[in-house]
């Protein structure tokens, strides 16, 4: 797909395949994020790598939909990262059947290079940590969870969770991290030290969110709705909450955004599920009456 314009944020990780009870469908946070942000209002850019030619009809016109507000710029592969998501006692058990292979950050469009934003969203190890010293955004937002995930490297199969490892010249750059409260206990020294200067988001499903932000630490409630389909809440938010911090928002403003947008993608099923920025704020009316954001702002 042509590059051909500077987004004001780019999402780079494995678009994946979900297999479900009702069929396969596309997922991976790159989707989820990257379409929460430019619903948003930003214009949004994904570096991937996955075996586009092998998706299915109905996954190709789903890809085609999003591409229509986000440029996708995909390496080619022989497969595409693909999950089974069961849960077992109310926790989430991973199976991997399939990996797309490791992203080269050298594949990153020139234009790109110069976007306010980046989002690194790993799923399944699919970026080299060493690699991210060339990326040099203004603002830098991360959610880890591909860099916690291990399996075995032949027969891959069974997901297991791991201590989040990324080079201390890394985190001394991100500005921003999210994680679920699954992951944060896995990932304490770096978020504690994220935290004391930038902000750190832990979601924990319908409860609320604990912010550690410059090291003062608060919470903002969940929105309560219906679940229909949890899968993508975690990366709508974070794709929100990026979004709006890099626009200059302030933190409560943003939390607050990306918590009512997370709210409203557990109501609907899939990528394009992802809700609008009417829907959000018409939801933050409701429930918060005179509360307002603004439009990005780069």
């Amino acid at each position: 797909m042509a590059v051909t314009r500077i987004p004001d944020y780019v999402v780079i990780g494995h678009i994946a395949i979900d297999r479900t009870p009702l069929g396969d469908i596309l997922g991976g946070t790159v989707l989820y994020a990257a379409l929460a942000a430019a619903r948003y209002g930003a214009r949004v850019g994904i570096l991937t790598r996955a075996n586009i030619d092998g998706f299915t009809v109905a996954q190709r016109e789903e890809l085609v939909a999003v591409a229509e507000q986000i440029e996708i710029v995909s390496q080619s592969s022989a497969a595409t990262t693909t999950f089974t998501n069961d849960d077992v006692a109310g926790r989430r058990s991973q199976t991997l059947h399939a990996w797309g292979g490791e992203i080269d950050l050298n594949g990153l469009p020139p234009l790109w290079r110069s976007s306010p934003a980046l989002h690194l969203a790993p799923v399944a190890q699919e970026i080299d940590p060493r690699q991210t010293q060339r990326l040099a955004p203004t603002f830098l937002g991360c959610t880890p969870q591909g860099w916690m995930r291990q399996w075995h490297p032949d027969r891959l199969g069974q997901v297991r969770t791991s201590a989040l490892r990324l080079p201390a010249e890394l985190v001394s750059r991100i500005d921003a991290m999210v994680v679920s409260s699954e992951e944060s206990t896995h990932a304490r020294d770096i978020l504690h030290a994220i935290g004391q200067r930038g902000l750190v988001a832990v979601t924990r499903g319908q409860q609320s969110t604990a912010l550690i932000d410059r090291g003062r630490e608060t919470s903002i409630p969940a929105m309560r709705v219906p679940v229909v389909d949890a899968t993508g809440a975690g990366d709508v938010f974070a794709g929100c909450l990026f979004a709006s911090r890099a626009a200059r928002q302030s933190v409560a403003a943003s939390a607050r955004f990306a918590t009512a947008a997370a709210a409203l993608k557990v109501a609907g099923r899939g990528v394009l599920s992802v809700p609008r920025r009417e829907d959000v704020e018409r939801l933050i009316d409701e429930r918060e009456p005179g509360s307002s954001s603004t439009v990005w702002d780069p």
